[in-house]
């Protein structure tokens, strides 16, 4: 294979960069092609309720995340490229066996959730692996811009996917988008494999210390929430991303089931103002510079949770439509700008030997509360009506902006070091 780098205005980001951005695009197409895939199956397959939709993706969430716990120390000890490979092959399995169960006309919903708690958990690794590795193959003057990438590259596909994906579940029935996604999976796994160059192994003195500590993963929430800006960001994150996503499945009731709109319209509504999230993470870099990395996390961050209350005043039809893309496309605009700022600040800001453990964290905290509020938020569609539901997740998403960054906080104090003849490295003493 030819040697691939990714270049943004001039700035090289390295063969290694190169290929695992490579393996991300492919993963990420899967994704877009498979959006709200699990959902549309349950529905239209299964005849799943709101409840059992919201069961589906809280309990996924939940069970793949207490299957991630222990993952966080067992990854700071060991290679990240290896885990990412692996978690992909994981990936692909999984979501493999539901095509090929009903195909077989054996598909159950007990199914669905065992797959959605292996990828969840599979999901958090990888993530964390990949994070980490990033770390050690881009400068961190470059890492906005790299996170930017990937950031394009997520909402680029999601343009494409989802109203892709609703052609093909018209023409093919809904397995087809599964199967795309598995495949991809197993592409992406290839393309991290293709990297050749030797990674750096961990230094022996963490490898000691981490192999009889399976427990220090409790550091890694210790380590945020001491420091004060990520442990602020930490919150809101979790608060942000959980409201979001709770009102999802009450939303794909609403508009697939109450409103009666086809699986292409509804892919359709999510996919074209997924543009904004484009154009917000294209420009991240040029807004950073202009304004600072503090500005767009206090500023859009605040901005981002306004827009999701417009979802509740959806209504059949063309106007519908337009309601969803534009609430969506200001929602995502907002979040193409955040993610890759809060994504290169974290790890900016946290020791190179517990950057693993801490996104670990971060990760099994926003899928536990993601799906703890998609469970509560499924009960209270249940109990009222999806669009109370969606209202209620607006509402409260207003109040999130105070969990941002304050004016007079930016960086955490830097480590002590170490000295003696007990010193270990800064990295290891901080996360110790």
């Amino acid at each position: 294979m030819g040697r691939v780098t990714v270049m943004r205005r001039g700035v090289q980001l390295g063969r290694e960069f190169g290929w695992l951005w490579v393996a991300y695009l492919v993963s990420a197409c899967g994704t877009g092609l498979a959006f709200g895939a699990f959902s549309i199956v349950a529905i239209e397959v299964l005849d799943a309720s709101s409840a059992q939709v919201a069961a589906l993706s809280a309990c996924g969430l939940a069970f793949g995340a207490l299957l991630a716990v222990p993952l966080g120390p067992w990854m700071e000890t060991r290679a990240k490229r290896p885990v990412m490979i692996g978690m992909g092959l994981i990936r692909f399995a999984a979501l493999a066996s539901v095509p090929v169960a009903y195909l077989l006309g054996v598909l159950s919903f007990s199914q669905l959730l065992v797959v959605s708690i292996v990828t969840a958990a599979a999901k958090i690794a990888f993530g964390a692996a990949s994070g980490a590795y990033l770390w050690s193959i881009v400068a961190p003057d470059r890492l906005v811009v790299a996170n930017s990438r990937f950031e394009s590259v997520t909402w680029s596909t999601t343009i494409i996917g989802p109203p892709a994906g609703g052609v093909l579940i018209g023409l093919f029935g809904p397995m087809i988008t599964l199967a795309v996604d598995a495949a991809s999976y197993l592409l992406s796994a290839l393309g991290i494999a293709a990297i050749r160059t030797p990674e750096q192994p961990p230094t022996s003195a963490m490898t000691n210390t981490r192999q009889s500590r399976w427990s220090d993963l409790v550091e890694g929430w210790r380590y945020i929430l001491t420091r004060p800006t990520l442990r602020r960001l930490f919150l809101n994150a979790l608060l942000v991303n959980g409201l979001i996503m709770a009102a999802e499945p009450p939303l794909a009731v609403l508009m697939l089931g109450q409103l009666g709109f086809s699986a292409w319209e509804y892919g359709l509504a999510f996919a074209i103002p997924c543009v904004g999230g484009l154009i917000g993470a294209r420009l991240a870099p040029r807004v950073v510079s202009r304004y600072g990395e503090r500005w767009v996390l206090r500023v859009i961050g605040a901005l981002r949770a306004c827009w999701p209350l417009g979802l509740a005043f959806i209504q059949p039809g063309m106007t519908g439509l337009v309601i969803v893309m534009a609430t969506e496309a200001a929602l995502i605009l907002c979040c193409g700008l955040f993610n890759p700022v809060l994504a290169a600040y974290r790890l900016k800001n946290t020791d190179a030997g517990c950057q693993a453990r801490m996104l670990t964290v971060w990760s099994i905290s926003s899928t536990t509360s993601i799906a703890a509020l998609t469970l509560a938020w499924g009960l209270i569609a249940q109990l009222t009506s999806p669009r109370e539901a969606i209202a209620l997740a607006g509402v409260l998403l207003l109040g999130t902006p105070y969990l941002l960054l304050r004016r007079s906080r930016m960086s955490e104090p830097a480590s002590p070091a170490p000295s003696g003849e007990d010193a270990v490295p800064a990295s290891e003493k901080a996360c110790a």
